[in-house]
Formats: C-alpha cells, sequence, structure tokens
C-alpha cells in the first residue's frame, strides 16, 4: 500500500476516532488500517494514536502530524479533481494543425465559431502542407486530406473534400472548351502536385464512369492558392477542391469545365496522438466537426 493512502486512513481514523470506521470506508479490514498506522508509527519512531477502550485519538504528535497529512490529502484531490475536470470540460488549449489552403479557407471559420462556443478555450492553429509528427509538434488534433496510412494514431473520418476542373472564361474562348475528358489531352493543364503528382488524371462521369486522360501540364505547385491564381490568369485548366474554387465561381472568374464530370474524392480524417483517454476538448472539437463535411459544405462554413 502506497504512503499517500496510509495518510488517508490514518486522517480517517483521527477524524472518525475508530480504526473499524475507516476500514469500512476504505472497503477493507480493522487489522489492514491498524498495520497501516503501526507501520507509520515505526517509521517516524513516534507515536501517533492513543488508543484505549473508548476508542483511539492522536496523540500531541499525532495531531500535528494529521494536520499535515489532511492538507497532502486535500491537495491531492484537488489536483485529481482539477485534471477530471479538465478531461470532462472543453477548456484549456487546443492545438489544432491542417494543410495551409483547407486551415486559412475551411478550418479558421470552424474554429471560430467553435471557440465562440466553449469560451473557455484557448486554440493554437498551425497550418503546415507537410504531415508533421503530432507528437513532437505537440498537436491535439490535425485535419488531413486522403487516405490514412496505418499507424498508432487516433481517427475519425469526417466526410469527403470533392474536386473539379475550372478554367477562365478567357482562356476557353481562346482554346475551346472541352465537351468530353480526352479533349483534355489538347489543353494546358495546372496541377497541384500533392495530390495530382502525374500527368494523368482520372476523370470519372456522371454516371460513375472513369477514364484516364493524359494531361500536359503547364504549371506544377504544392499550393493550392498557386494553381487557383494561374487559372485566373488564363494560363489553362486548373484541377481545385470546390471549396479552392467556390468564390473564384461564385465572382464569374472561373468557370466549370466539363460540368458534371469528377476528380476523385479525397477523404477527410481528424487525426490524434493516441485513441485512448483522448481529451474532451479533442472530442469536443471532432464532434463540432462531425457532420460540417455534407452536401456542398462549403456553402454552408460559418462566417468570420
Amino acid at each position: 500500500m502506497d504512503r499517500l493512502q496510509a495518510m488517508e486512513m490514518f486522517v480517517r481514523v483521527v477524524e472518525t476516532g475508530s480504526f473499524s470506521r475507516a476500514a469500512q470506508e476504505f472497503a477493507t479490514t480493522q487489522p489492514t488500517v491498524t498495520k497501516q498506522v503501526a507501520a507509520m508509527e515505526a517509521r517516524l519512531k513516534v507515536r501517533l494514536l492513543n488508543r484505549n477502550t473508548r476508542g483511539v485519538s492522536p496523540t500531541e504528535a499525532g495531531a500535528l502530524y494529521y494536520e499535515r497529512c489532511k492538507a497532502i490529502v486535500r491537495d491531492t484531490q484537488e489536483a485529481d479533481s482539477a485534471v477530471r475536470t479538465r478531461q470532462t470540460l472543453a477548456q484549456g488549449l487546443l492545438r489544432v494543425g491542417s494543410s495551409v489552403a483547407f486551415g486559412r479557407r475551411v478550418l479558421v471559420p470552424l474554429a471560430l465559431d467553435f471557440m465562440r462556443q466553449h469560451p473557455q478555450l484557448r486554440v493554437d492553429l498551425s497550418f503546415e502542407d507537410r504531415y508533421t509528427d503530432l507528437v513532437a509538434q505537440g498537436i491535439d488534433v490535425a485535419v488531413r486530406m486522403g487516405k490514412l496510412a496505418d499507424s498508432s494514431l487516433g481517427a475519425r473520418f469526417l466526410g469527403a473534400n470533392p474536386w473539379l476542373m475550372v478554367a477562365s472564361p478567357a482562356y476557353l474562348r481562346k482554346h475551346g472548351t472541352p465537351r468530353k475528358p480526352a479533349e483534355l489531352s489538347s489543353h494546358e493543364t495546372l496541377i497541384y502536385t500533392s495530390v495530382q503528382g502525374s500527368d494523368v488524371w482520372r476523370v470519372v462521369s456522371p454516371r460513375g464512369e472513369a477514364s484516364t486522360v493524359p494531361i500536359t501540364a503547364r504549371l506544377r505547385s504544392n499550393n493550392l492558392s498557386a494553381v487557383l491564381a494561374a487559372a485566373r490568369s488564363h494560363l489553362g485548366i486548373a484541377a481545385l477542391p470546390w471549396y479552392v474554387a467556390s468564390d473564384s465561381l461564385a465572382s464569374g472568374a472561373v468557370v466549370e469545365v466539363l460540368k458534371g464530370y469528377s476528380l476523385p474524392e479525397q477523404e477527410i480524417h481528424a487525426v490524434y496522438p493516441s485513441p485512448k483517454l483522448v481529451p474532451q476538448k479533442v472530442q469536443a472539437f471532432i464532434a463540432y466537426l462531425q457532420g460540417r463535411f455534407e452536401g456542398k459544405w462549403w456553402e454552408a462554413l460559418p462566417k468570420v
């Protein structure tokens, strides 16, 4: 039995004036409690309790030791309570990570809305296009795109990230508008290398039929904003997530190409350092994110 539990027993013996009552509270036997107190007295080389037929009372040294033990037990209980409270409330500091474009366009309004709902929570947003080590970087939860590799991380599926093809009206007036996927081969294309690393696009028809189309890249970039900027500058047909292209589509800076066709969707996951003992702040944030990525979710983002 550890020293803290022995102190707890000693405190209750003094407060109840009885070894048997203390034993009942700890669901143990009276001899066990008696042995614990005797072991404390032997270690301290001082008598802590006077025992007689009327009950138990502390000696002068015992009274002093009782006060100190009571303070230690109280501080320990308060520490335990503080940790348990933090586990059951969304409070403290939540470190969130994602890619740059998704973070800026999607996660920022969601995080700000979540913060308004949880005023005791502080949030640290970290955006990088490379996958970071969550444990090494101290990230509590990250939102990641695509298939997840097997790992010890905890993960929760959130939804899908659909893609489309766009170009500026000026580019299409000059080069023509493709009517079927095979015609993409005769156009300049703009490639986001973090997803479309090859010179082949996989295009899915409205009926779900997939075809692979060889393309010629005018621009390659690992930055979605750069690919969108090139499309707006009339340099070719870009493959982009809907959430990246939506504002430019609404303004008319770009239009959808091969409407009804699509590119493969990406899975959206929340990942966190371990699937065990997940802090409440992380659980609450993931619960908030679930259901946010259904339908045309990019049109329903909170206003900032």
